[in-house]
C-alpha cells in the first residue's frame, strides 16, 4: 500500500482567493496529496475542481465545513455544533456536513475529519477557571503541582457529569449522517481536541467510537498538537490517549508545539514526541501535515523531510 502524506490548506487557504493557485503552491512544494481543511470558502472551490480535474493533486481527505457556509469567510469548523442544546443548530451542522460528504465524493475523497462540539457554560465555564489558576505561574509543573492538580480534578470532574446530556445531542447528530456517510463509502475521523471543554472528553473517546458499533465508518483521528497541549498542561498522557485508540485510528495531523503551547509549528521544532508518536503509524494511515500559516515554505518542505526520515525508521524497523 502506498503512504499517504499530505498538505492541509490550513497552511495557506487563507491567501489565496483562487483555489487553482492555492493548489499550485501546494503541488509546487513536492505533495502529490492535499487534505481541504475547514477554511475552504465557497469562492476558490471553483479552483480546486479545476485543479483535481487536471490531476495537478490528489484530495486525501476534508475537514468539516467544507465548503464553509456561504455568509462565512474565514475557518469556521464549530460555526454550527452536533452538540449544541438547540436542535436548529444541530440540524444545520447536519446539513453542512452532508454537503461536506457531497464535495468529498466530487474530489475522490474517502475520509472526513469531524469535530464533535463542546459543552457550554452561561457561568463558571471551567476551561476559564483553569486558565486563571495558571496566571502568573510561569514555572509551574502541572504533572507535580499538588494545588493545580487539585483544582484540575475538580474541573473535570464538573465536566464528566456534564457531558452525559451533550454526548446525547452528539449521538444525535451522528446518527443523522452516519447512513448517508456509509452510503458515499466515507470514513469520518473524529478528532481529539485541544479544548477542555470538547467532546468527547480524552478518556470517553475510546468507548464513543467503539459504542456507535460503525467500524467500517467511523475511527479515530488523533492531532498530534492537540495531545501535546494537553499532556503539557497535564490533562492527558499523549502516549496513553494513543495507546487507547490505536486500535480504530485512521491518521493524523502532525505539527509541532512550543513549550508555551504554541501550536501548527514545524515538526521537530517543538515538544512533540515524534519517536513516540511513530509507534502507532501504519501503513494504512493517512498522514496530513497540519502547518499554521506562519509557518515558512522552507519550513513546510522540511517538515515532510522529517516525516519521510522518520517514516524511514519505522520501514526499517519492519
Amino acid at each position: 500500500m502506498s503512504r499517504v502524506i499530505s498538505l492541509s490548506t490550513c497552511w495557506c487557504s487563507h491567501r489565496h482567493s483562487d483555489g487553482y493557485k492555492m493548489l499550485q503552491e501546494m503541488a509546487d512544494l513536492g505533495f502529490e496529496y492535499v487534505e481541504l481543511s475547514h477554511g475552504i470558502r465557497i469562492t476558490v472551490v471553483e479552483g480546486i475542481l479545476k485543479a483535481v480535474a487536471e490531476g495537478m493533486v490528489k484530495i486525501s481527505s476534508v475537514h468539516n465545513f467544507c465548503p464553509l457556509p456561504a455568509e462565512v469567510t474565514q475557518a469556521a469548523p464549530n460555526y454550527y455544533l452536533p452538540s449544541a442544546p438547540d436542535p436548529r443548530e444541530r440540524r444545520q451542522w447536519v446539513r453542512y456536513t452532508r454537503r461536506t460528504f457531497d464535495f468529498a465524493q466530487q474530489l475522490g475523497a474517502t475520509l472526513v475529519v469531524i469535530h464533535c462540539g463542546r459543552l457550554q457554560f452561561l457561568f463558571g465555564d471551567p476551561e476559564r477557571k483553569l486558565s486563571v489558576s495558571l496566571r502568573g505561574r510561569e514555572h509551574l509543573e502541572p504533572v507535580s503541582d499538588r494545588d493545580y492538580k487539585k483544582i484540575l480534578d475538580r474541573v473535570m470532574g464538573k465536566l464528566e457529569k456534564k457531558a452525559v446530556r451533550y454526548m446525547d445531542y452528539l449521538r444525535s447528530s451522528i446518527g443523522e449522517i452516519l447512513p448517508l456517510a456509509k452510503e458515499r463509502g466515507l470514513r469520518l475521523g473524529i478528532e481529539n481536541r485541544e479544548g477542555i471543554t470538547e467532546i468527547p472528553l480524552d478518556r470517553e473517546m475510546a468507548g464513543f467510537i467503539i459504542d456507535l458499533d460503525e467500524p467500517d465508518t467511523v475511527g479515530y483521528w488523533h492531532d498530534t498538537g492537540h495531545a501535546q497541549i494537553k499532556e503539557q498542561f497535564g490533562i492527558i498522557e499523549h502516549k496513553e490517549l494513543l495507546s487507547n485508540n490505536q486500535e480504530r485510528l485512521l491518521g493524523f495531523h502532525l505539527h509541532d508545539v512550543s513549550l508555551m503551547g504554541r501550536d501548527h509549528l514545524p515538526l521537530g521544532s517543538g515538544q512533540v514526541d515524534f519517536e513516540m508518536v511513530k509507534t502507532f503509524i501504519r501503513p494504512e494511515h493517512l498522514l496530513i501535515l497540519e502547518m499554521g500559516p506562519y509557518v515558512s515554505s522552507s519550513d513546510v518542505a522540511a517538515s515532510r523531510e522529517y516525516l519521510l526520515v522518520l517514516l524511514k525508521g519505522i520501514e526499517s524497523r519492519g
